[in-house]
């Protein structure tokens, strides 16, 4: 790392936390700088600007809330559960849309989060409204 031009910025766009060996650097003096940002000196003055840590950055300093990231796992997970539980050939090699109900269901987990309940339809919202009383609640080709 002293090797580095002076003053360079070291950020980690890898696919792991290995590829900065951070811990050889632990030794030396460090200087928040600001969120995720440090500057490191080397005692013969030599210093760079670390990011994050030396973590990924798309993770570390994502401006993703957590909550975005739980559903979207979430809905990988079922995705790939149904994949994996489908019968036979059900699936070709094809590009397919997730399930409406699938989505409302990932929606349904996370509600607690905003504070809100889901209720259910009465019969004469699901006739006015046009949709089955338990979903999924908007047609298949809408886009949230």
């Amino acid at each position: 790392m002293e090797l580095l031009k002076d003053g360079c910025i070291v950020g980690n766009m890898g696919h792991s936390v290995h590829e900065i060996d951070v811990q050889s650097l632990k030794d030396l003096k460090w200087e928040a700088i600001r969120k995720h940002v440090h500057q490191i000196f080397w005692p013969n003055g030599h210093k760079i600007f670390l990011l994050a840590e030396g973590r990924l950055l798309n993770h570390t300093c994502s401006c993703i809330p957590s909550l975005v990231v739980s559903v979207t796992h979430a809905t990988q997970v079922l995705g790939i559960i149904e994949l994996y539980t489908a019968p036979k050939g059900m699936y070709k090699n094809e590009v397919y849309l997730l399930p409406k109900k699938m989505d409302e269901y990932v929606a349904s987990l996370h509600l607690a989060t905003f504070g809100a309940r889901l209720t259910e339809l009465s019969d004469s919202q699901a006739e006015y409204l046009g949709i089955p009383k338990h979903g999924p609640f908007k047609p298949h080709y809408y886009k949230y």
